[in-house]
């Protein structure tokens, strides 16, 4: 069993966003099979994205689950669970999604900030996650939000996905990796920058434009690899490009 983070009446520090919201710790069956039904809906997946067996597993193995009340209602959850970063331990957060109507409520910071928290408190100085480099919003919210390291370039990650958000587009995934002491690892220095733009909108352009989707998937895979092959991601611009800082 875990620590004092495991009732989910007690709360970590940022677990209230706004009065009816509440973010908590998880590790009933019922509440796993709730978690399995809001992944499903919000990635739009004709099966469930995760099992609701393997997520109670998860949570009484000393992984992490949690999930986002409005009113009583989930509108979002996460899951991870314990590995390595650089040889030291580490939260790898797995899925973390909230549904539609809510994603600009500020849920997404405060459940990232949640997890920071019960990272901290169980001495894992780690968090890492993966995302879709071809997403605008999450490079800008992991990389200019939450100060995260870009920590490599991952080809294909998962292989082709298939659902309403991925369609059936190779999973291109960038590594991230976030200290949960709040501290920031020592900036980049160089001389040069290099910019990597990305689409406007890769979900909708996957809908509208499959061809052009994939071609916007090389083309970044092309750029942003070799970039950081070079140097560092420092940061993310709000046109949509990335900024690798490299020695000249």
């Amino acid at each position: 069993m875990r620590d004092h983070d495991r009732t989910s009446g007690q709360r970590l520090p940022s677990d209230v966003v706004e009065s009816e919201i509440e973010i908590r710790i998880l590790d009933q069956a019922d509440e796993m099979v709730a978690v399995s039904t809001v992944f499903q809906q919000v990635w739009g997946a004709v099966t469930p994205l995760v099992d609701a067996h393997l997520l109670r597993a998860i949570a009484h193995s000393g992984g992490y689950v949690a999930g986002a009340y409005d009113g009583g209602h989930l509108v979002g959850a996460s899951f991870g669970f314990l590995g390595r970063y650089q040889g030291d331990l580490a939260l790898h957060s797995h899925v973390t999604g909230i549904l539609p109507g809510v994603q600009h409520a500020g849920i997404g910071r405060a459940m990232k900030e949640h997890q920071r928290s019960w990272a901290a408190g169980h001495d894992v100085p780690w968090i890492t996650w993966t995302f879709d480099p071809l997403v605008r919003r999450n490079a800008w919210f992991n990389i200019e939000v939450l100060g995260a390291q870009i920590a490599d370039y991952l080809v294909n990650y998962y292989g082709t996905m298939n659902d309403s958000i991925n369609g059936n587009d190779e999973s291109d995934r960038l590594l991230v990796a976030w200290t949960s002491d709040g501290s920031t690892p020592t900036a980049a220095t160089g001389t040069d920058t290099i910019l990597v733009p990305t689409p406007d909108d890769i979900v909708k352009l996957r809908r509208t434009d499959p061809a052009e989707a994939d071609a916007w998937r090389l083309r970044l895979r092309e750029q942003l690899e070799p970039a950081m092959s070079r140097g560092v991601v420092t940061g993310f611009t709000r046109e949509g490009d990335y900024v690798v800082t490299v020695a000249g």
